[in-house]
């Protein structure tokens, strides 16, 4: 009987969880889930951040040895000697690629022939062309969707996350920035230049006068998408362009230059695109008046909306084709990215600088010109 007992005492002082227990366990245990998880993706972003400023750092760096044995920054854009109106010039990114861990696809890279001999439907240097290399893609995009078919056989280019800086607001001064286009032939047509006394001389660093410790060089875009249209308040708005509702005509003064982003930030959600592909849709090939394809400028402030200036020239109408996928030089184009808060942007010094959302446009406008005489200290970004 003691002994039965005994087994008794020790099969109670056994016994499992009640509910109420496991219910509490189960209930500390989301809360310690819920607590860690942001910080295991915080940790996460940071380190795509970090990989994303490499990325510029190590662009940057390719534009200074360009520079060193050229004595001019890269172009915007590059033309063949052989090239026809309707081909396409490589963009500033392949020259720089002799200067990075891609000196393959360099070496692999012919010259001497444009990126696409007649508009979009050519086929040249197409081994390199169709390549997403690591170093062009920053790891926070979550969109890597292909933007445009190089052919009929449904073959990609390869995109990227990085663009050059176009320069301050266009609407007054065209093409003040670091990797611009160096001549007008294309913005001059017979009868008269689209934007006379625009800067389109080649960039050295005796031009920079504004100092390369404040002047932008590379910044960051999110991807376009390649759906036909998508409205402004959809998640895929700043990966789109939207008609600014206020046309600018150039030269414009600051206050036209404010009027018209405010008004490019008030466009209605429902308002839609004209097109979806467009920013980073190919690394290789660019076009002097098409600033998303691998241009930024220093419009809209980071994270801002995309938009076209219905006041552009006649010949370089907002409202044209193309106007959706591209952004003309009076248009705003700012960088973006996922990110929380903010862009990277690589300085002309080869320095890199996380620039916050919330940096006002004056700032940001001297950022983007090489040789506006402007004063900007660090704190005012």
């Amino acid at each position: 009987m003691i002994r039965s007992v005994s087994r008794t005492r020790r099969l109670a002082a056994r016994r499992g969880f009640t509910l109420i227990e496991l219910l509490v366990v189960i209930a500390i245990i989301g809360v310690l889930i819920a607590l860690l998880l942001p910080a295991v993706q915080s940790a996460r972003e940071a380190a795509r951040r970090a990989q994303c400023t490499n990325n510029l750092k190590q662009l940057a760096l390719a534009v200074m040895n360009y520079e060193s044995s050229n004595g001019v920054f890269p172009p915007h854009s590059m033309a063949a000697a052989s090239r026809t109106q309707t081909d396409l010039p490589m963009s500033w990114i392949p020259p720089l690629l002799q200067f990075t861990e891609a000196l393959p696809f360099y070496s692999a890279m012919n010259f001497s022939v444009d990126i696409m001999g007649t508009g979009f439907g050519g086929w040249a240097n197409s081994t390199v062309t169709t390549a997403n290399l690591n170093i062009l893609q920053c790891p926070s995009e979550d969109s890597f969707q292909p933007l445009r078919a190089t052919n009929m056989n449904g073959t990609y280019y390869g995109m990227t996350n990085y663009m050059g800086n176009y320069g301050g607001p266009g609407v007054i001064q065209v093409a003040s920035g670091t990797i611009v286009p160096t001549n007008n032939r294309y913005m001059c047509p017979p009868s008269n230049c689209y934007y006379p006394g625009a800067k389109w001389a080649p960039v050295t660093i005796a031009s920079i006068r504004d100092g390369t410790s404040n002047t932008a060089l590379i910044s960051e875009r999110l991807l376009g998408v390649p759906t036909s249209a998508f409205t402004r308040a959809s998640v895929n708005a700043k990966r789109g362009t939207f008609r600014s509702p206020r046309g600018v005509s150039y030269p414009a003064n600051a206050q036209g230059a404010l009027d018209y982003v405010q008004a490019c930030q008030s466009i209605p959600g429902s308002q839609g695109t004209r097109f979806g592909g467009g920013p980073g849709q190919m690394w290789a090939a660019t076009f002097p008046i098409w600033l998303v394809i691998t241009s930024y400028n220093h419009f809209g402030t980071p994270n801002q909306m995309n938009c076209t200036n219905p006041g552009e020239p006649a010949g370089m109408d907002s409202n044209s084709p193309y106007a959706g996928y591209y952004v003309a030089p009076l248009g705003s184009a700012p960088p973006n990215s996922n990110h929380p808060g903010g862009v990277n942007v690589a300085f002309s010094d080869g320095s890199v600088h996380f620039i916050k959302d919330s940096v006002a446009p004056q700032p940001w406008w001297a950022l983007g010109t090489r040789a506006g005489g402007e004063v900007v200290s660090a704190d005012q970004y």
